[in-house]
């Protein structure tokens, strides 16, 4: 096992600039997930680290080795694709056992590792089944027996259980995160999926465009986000995000409401803010709703609602901004009426509109 760090990485293709000065350091033992959007860089990072790809610049470390010349196969890591690859004229046992075989390994040693991860994997009665003789989830066991069986420094893992149907994707996210703890192994995990990545990750680095926007626990990267689009991206649904302008007396004013900032939040945004404007962001859940007003508090619209059995998901209009709110599934609304919304203090957001960056 060991640690892994990227420093400055940068990789383009023409003129597109798909990883842009990555600097990441991965903690041995660590479960790190890169989280983002199609296109935002996570694969090539991922490529690059597994020596795929030739990184423009940048230096990548497994353990206290620079790898960037090493081929792939001498960089004692293992890769789990979103395709799971496997030889299809091969039994389970010979596809695992192939890594092995390839390093000279003996017929005893093969056999007794291929056999202990197999039961790891609870794959046993599969040894002499084709693959073609296998479920999605027995196919994606096979693949991970084929790289754990291999006990590399770290596993590089790309999408692997996107082809699975959602009941058994939720079902193996659990075994993958449980069986990752019980070896102990530098995990690297690249996905869109942000249920994966807060369920999965001892730590979440959201990119986009090539870039860190944050790395931080699931906690943090959901209750505390760094910058605009980690709070638009995070969350289903996401974050509600509003622009508007601080006025003397810690306002916010936007064209269709008011909103009174406790004054500790109004000092920081005053002092922090780079201009008048700025994002208001709350999340769905944190909104409490009411059929009669209060003070600071939103009048809104109800344009559609979600019954979604142990919530209501409420989409509110305020003004030309649509909004979502969880609520109880007890709570009776229809088309047209009229609420008020009020948020906790705790659970503000303020944003720079320049920067993009978080003020509170």
């Amino acid at each position: 096992m060991a640690g892994i760090r990227l420093k400055n990485l940068i990789k383009s293709f023409g003129n597109v600039v798909a990883v842009d000065n990555l600097s990441l350091d991965i903690k041995d033992g660590e479960f790190l997930v890169l989280l983002g959007p199609s296109g935002c860089g996570k694969t090539t990072a991922l490529k690059c680290l597994a020596g795929l790809e030739t990184p423009d610049s940048g230096e990548i470390y497994i353990g206290d080795r620079i790898v960037n010349e090493l081929p792939p196969k001498e960089r004692d890591i293992a890769m789990v694709f979103q395709s799971y690859a496997l030889y299809p004229h091969m039994t389970v046992y010979n596809n695992m056992a192939f890594p092995l075989r390839m390093r000279k390994r003996s017929k005893n040693e093969v056999d007794e590792r291929v056999k202990k991860t197999a039961d790891l994997l609870r794959i046993r009665e599969l040894l002499n089944r084709k693959p073609k003789q296998l479920s999605g989830g027995q196919a994606q066991r096979v693949a991970l027996g084929r790289a754990i069986v291999r006990e590399p420094k770290a596993f590089l893992m790309d999408e692997p259980l996107s082809n699975l149907d959602a009941k058994l994707r939720v079902y193996m996210r659990v075994e993958l995160k449980r069986l990752q703890k019980d070896l102990g192994t530098t995990t690297v995990y690249v996905t869109h999926d942000q249920a994966e990545a807060m369920t999965m990750g001892d730590r979440v680095a959201v990119m986009n465009q090539g870039r860190t926007q944050q790395l931080a626990t699931p906690h943090d990267i959901y209750h505390k986000p760094d910058t605009v689009f980690v709070a638009g991206f995070l969350g289903s649904p996401p974050m509600n995000l509003i622009t508007c302008t601080l006025k003397e007396g810690g306002i916010l004013q936007s064209s269709h409401f008011q909103l009174q900032l406790p004054a500790s939040i109004a000092k920081t945004v005053k002092s922090r803010a780079t201009d008048s404007n700025v994002v208001l962001g709350f999340r769905p859940e944190d909104i409490k709703l009411s059929n009669r007003p209060a003070g600071n508090a939103i009048e809104t619209e109800v344009y559609m609602y979600e019954p979604l059995g142990s919530e209501i998901i409420a989409d509110l209009k305020i003004g030309d901004n649509m909004i979502k709110a969880r609520t109880s599934p007890d709570m009776e609304l229809k088309i047209g009426d009229r609420l008020w919304l009020t948020v906790e203090e705790d659970a503000i957001h303020i944003f720079d509109t320049k920067t993009e960056e978080a003020i509170v």
